[in-house]
Formats: structure tokens, sequence, C-alpha cells
């Protein structure tokens, strides 16, 4: 990511390289970022069948969910552990080992599938959060230490647009894989992309990933969990997960019970939601590099500001067009911060212990991601989604005090 050679540079005799480090950048970023696009596909694929599997292992609607939840849990209990790993130790390995590790969960998941073993597809899905999240840290980490610092942000929001990329395609193609192989093989059907992302990966990221010099202290990790400044943009992830999985979540159905649209109307509406993630992710990015000079502030800023008084006002539309326009303008805010906070948390620490500050910041935020569908639903069922779009709307409030609060990388 280093910038274009000129007609003037072709003719020096280090431009040739300097090109060759260019390339090989972009291919480590795409690389990391199929690996991440398979697993985040093979995470959400159970949603896309419920019904099948519920019929074929005769358990409720708790059961099915919680294989798509297990993975969100096994996230945030392992990321902290697996980022303090990866401060001491190589990256590069690291991708490797977890892409491994989504094999074995995913023939384990299959062969479970077929038997009708429930807690046997469990403890695989477990296992494959365990590889989702050493994948994502190891990858932000990655990519942030193979780009200079005026493009790392822009690049990190490249890789952070994996998520959506991959639930879209689990969501999209889960049924059809289920239809023509049967069920099971949704667990064993993303790992091409994650295999093949690693053949791209694996060259690329030669001489990037090794762990920097002598191992990070007990007290330098204790200083990222002491930090005010890491506390405050790990609340703002925490925020801004908790916001898209709420829309995410209870969105359509607001549209399908309160406004009687069609089932398949408001399907649509969560089927758009991801690829509005890929664009805001990476101009969340985009923007802090190129419009702000590197300044991550001002984009959480504009993306609570943004998402605030739509969300307040949402429950008082009726028109469709309006209400798809505001929901899809929801989901844009909000992830403007999404992929731009594990740029902005690794800038407010150490570099030796940024690995550690990317996962803290991954726990968090899928703490958010897991709380907000279930304090949501809880809100609904007692006082109606008009609530519940008002106590979202001042979440998005409180993103705002806290970004106004939180510092700025460099200006502590």
């Amino acid at each position: 990511m280093t910038p274009q050679a000129t007609d003037s540079d072709m003719s020096d005799s280090t431009a040739g390289p300097a090109v060759r480090t260019a390339n090989s950048t972009w291919w480590l970023v795409a690389g990391a970022s199929l690996i991440s696009v398979g697993l985040a596909a093979y995470e959400i694929v159970p949603a896309s069948v419920t019904p099948l599997i519920q019929d074929s292992l005769r358990v409720g609607p708790t059961a099915v969910g919680l294989l798509v939840g297990v993975m969100f849990g096994t996230a945030v209990v392992v990321s902290l552990p697996a980022g303090a790993v990866l401060d001491r130790t190589d990256s590069r390995t690291a991708m490797a080992v977890a892409v491994g590790l989504l094999v074995l969960a995913g023939v384990w998941g299959w062969r479970a599938g077929r038997r009708g073993q429930y807690e046997a597809i469990l403890a695989s899905r477990a296992l494959g959060g365990a590889a989702y999240v050493v994948v994502w840290n190891a990858g932000i980490d990655m990519v942030s230490r193979a780009v200079d610092g005026s493009h790392r942000a822009t690049a990190v929001g490249i890789f952070t647009a994996s998520g959506p990329v991959g639930f879209a395609l689990g969501q999209g193609t889960g049924p059809l894989i289920a239809q023509r192989f049967g069920w099971p093989t949704v667990f064993l059907a993303f790992i091409g992309p994650a295999i093949v992302g690693l053949a791209v990966f694996w060259p690329a990221s030669r001489g990037h990933g090794g762990s920097r010099g002598d191992a990070p202290s007990l007290r330098e990790f204790g200083a990222v969990l002491r930090s005010p400044s890491v506390w405050l943009v790990g609340a703002l992830g925490f925020f801004g997960y908790a916001l898209y999985l709420f829309v995410n979540s209870w969105g359509s159905s607001y549209l399908t019970q309160e406004l009687n649209f069609s089932l398949a109307v408001s399907g649509l509406v969560v089927a758009v939601f991801p690829a509005v993630g890929v664009f805001s992710r990476i101009s969340g990015g985009l923007i802090s590099d190129r419009v702000f000079d590197g300044r991550r502030r001002p984009v959480v800023l504009w993306s609570f500001g943004l998402a605030a008084p739509l969300l307040f006002g949402f429950t008082q539309l009726r028109s469709l067009p309006l209400l798809v326009a505001v929901l899809l303008l929801i989901g844009f805010a909000v992830q403007l911060t999404l992929g731009l906070s594990f740029t902005y948390v690794r800038e407010v620490v150490d570099l030796r212990v940024a690995a550690t500050a990317v996962a803290f910041q991954t726990s968090i935020g899928l703490a958010g991601a897991f709380v907000a569908p279930i304090a949501g639903g809880a809100v609904v069922n007692r006082a109606g989604f008009a609530s519940a779009f008002l106590l979202a709307g001042l979440v998005a409030v409180v993103g705002l005090i806290v970004a106004w609060q939180a510092p700025e990388p460099g200006r502590q």
C-alpha cells in the first residue's frame, strides 16, 4: 500500500522491489480477508437452515440459536488470551493453525449432523469460534503491521468488511447447499474459501507476523487493561456492535409484526444489511485516513451522531421506501465505528501489546453483539418496539458522549 510508482520511478533500480512489496501487501490483505469470509460464513450459516435443523434434531429454536450464539460466546472468552499469545508468537503461523482448526471443526460438525448428535455439533461450533477469533485478531494485527500509517485504517476496514461479506455468503447459499447435499453439509461448505485464502495469504505474508523482539511482560499486558483510553475505545466498539446487532435482529421483525409487511420484503431488508456493512466499514477507514488526515474520533462522532436521531424517529415512519432507507442509513452509520475501532484501539497502546489491545476490542465488541439481541427482545416483549428503538437511540447518545471523551491517537 505504498504510493504508486511514477514513470520516473520505474527507471530507478529500487522501483521494482517497491512495487512488488506493494503488490504483496495487497495480496496479504486479500488472502487474510478471504480466510475471514470463510469463517464468517461458517459462523452464521446455521441461521439460514434453522427449520431443517429443528426438524432433523427435534430441538427448539433456542437450541438452534445456540449453534450460532456459541461462536460469539466462545470468541468473547477466547479473544483476550488469544491476543496475549499473538503478542508472543508468530501471527502468520497462528492464521494457518486457525484454518486447520476450521477444517477439523467443519468435518466434526458435518459427521455429528449426519448422526443427529446435537451436543457434538455444539462442541464443534465452539472449536470453530476459537478459530474465528484467532483469524480475526491475527488478521487485524498483520494487516495493520503490513501497511504504513496513512493507509492503515483503510486496510483494516477492508479486512473487517470480510465479516458482512461472509454473513451474506452464508445466509444466501446455506439453504441452496442444504437442499442439494443435506443440511449437515453447510458445516463443510465454507472450508473451501478459507483454504483458498490461506493459499493466497501464505506466500504474500512471508516476512510478516513475527513477534516484536522480546515478549511483552505481564506488566505491559496489565497496562492495556488499566488504560482508560483502551476502555473508552472498547466501549465504542461495544455500543457499535450492540446497535448493529439490535437493528439487524429486530428491524425486519418490526416491519413484519407492527406494519404488516410481508416476510419476503422484511427478509430483503435483512439481506442487504451485510452489503451496507461492506461499504460502511471500508468507508470509515478511508474517510479517517483521507478526509480527517488520520484522525479517528471525528468519524466515530459522526457515526453515533447520525445513528441517534434515526433510531429515535424510526417507529414514527410508515412509508416502506422511507423505512428501508432509514434502516439502511442506521446500518451504515453504526458500522462506521466497527471497522475503525480496531485500528483506533491499537494506536492508543504500545506497539508491543497491540494484538492484546485488538483482542480486548474484539472481546468487548462481541459482548455487545451477544447481549443486544437478547436485551432487545426482552424490551420488545415487555414494552414494544417503540420503547426498544427509543432505548437504542439512547445507547447511540451514550456512544456519542463516550466518543467525545475518547482520545485522538498521538494527541493524548
